[in-house]
């Protein structure tokens, strides 16, 4: 390869696909074409005089100097984005990610959220997958289960309840009551292998003797919608189903639970940004921990609480 000085701008490029795998998710990423991905890639390397990614069938696998060039990298990104941050005070961007089902309770806060913080620019993302930190794919999460990773700080904020739930299209044909214990004969909507530690997997192992999984899902969503159509039997957080008036609760129990923690890198916790995002989702949540929790809801309650955040603490 003809080696030169290389336009760290494409740096941005080797990121991404590196952490999409692919030059599709990349481009989604970034929001440009494939080919963008590809042609930036491959001008990087032309100026390196090496390689740094791998192309084939699966994908982009990187390559052991890319591997070594990925901190760098990163280091570089955020220096960038801190640089670009001290230059415009008047904005800060920062990324919280949520797990699946979250995203409504924050999204009817959002007004007042920019009201109180019109400096700050507050990007949300959802999904099961938790998000890299480490890796600049957000700067906050929340995240469900044990944190282990010691390079992040982590506050927990509450307890995710799991139950056990039924359409009225499945009440139909199953009639109650159906004992949560003993699923033996009904249909039962199951998880993906990489859902197998949750707590609703856990249960369905352990009292699902006799029943049939008619289907396996690896979203909380797709497991809400297949109940909602009659499916199966679903043991699933409590904030997903008990908002939704189609879905019958068939116990008053806590089957399973886990922590609900924040967690960011620990370079960052201190920035002013960033602790106001933390006071607001501290006390988002802590306005639906009963919701959360999975605690039954008493007769003529309705939705969540919208009491005003306090972010000045």
């Amino acid at each position: 390869m003809t080696t030169g000085e290389p336009d760290w701008n494409d740096l941005r490029f080797f990121l991404a696909a590196a952490r999409a795998g692919t030059l599709s998710g990349a481009a989604r990423a970034l929001g440009v074409r494939h080919t963008t991905i590809g042609r930036r890639l491959a001008a990087l390397e032309t100026a390196l005089g090496a390689s740094l990614v791998s192309r084939g069938p699966q994908g982009v696998e990187v390559t052991p100097l890319g591997r070594r060039l990925l901190p760098l990298g990163e280091d570089l990104e955020r220096a960038i984005e801190a640089i670009t941050a001290l230059a415009r005070p008047g904005t800060r961007r920062v990324r919280l990610a949520l797990p699946t089902g979250f995203s409504p309770i924050f999204a009817e806060r959002m007004a007042a959220f920019r009201k109180a913080c019109p400096g700050i620019g507050l990007e949300l993302t959802s999904g099961s997958r938790p998000v890299d930190l480490r890796h600049g794919e957000a700067d906050l999460a929340v995240r469900i289960g044990t944190v282990a990773d010691e390079t992040l700080v982590a506050r927990k904020l509450c307890v995710s309840g799991w139950s056990l739930y039924a359409s009225r299209a499945y009440l139909d044909r199953h009639p109650m009551p159906i004992d949560p214990r003993s699923l033996s004969g009904h249909e039962i909507i199951g998880f993906h292998e990489n859902l197998a530690g949750v707590p609703g997997a856990r249960w369905i192992e352990a009292h699902g003797e006799g029943a049939t999984i008619v289907l396996r899902v690896a979203e909380m969503t797709e497991m809400l919608a297949a109940a909602l159509g009659g499916a199966g039997l679903a043991v699933m957080p409590c904030m997903l189903a008990e908002p939704e008036p189609r879905m019958v609760r068939l116990t008053p129990d806590i089957l399973g639970s886990h922590p609900v923690s924040l967690v960011c890198r620990r370079e960052i916790g201190n920035e002013a940004p960033v602790r106001a995002v933390i006071r607001f989702v501290t006390a988002v949540i802590k306005d639906h921990a009963a919701l959360i929790g999975g605690e039954p809801r008493r007769l003529g309650e309705s939705g969540s609480r919208t009491a005003p955040i306090d972010l000045a603490k």
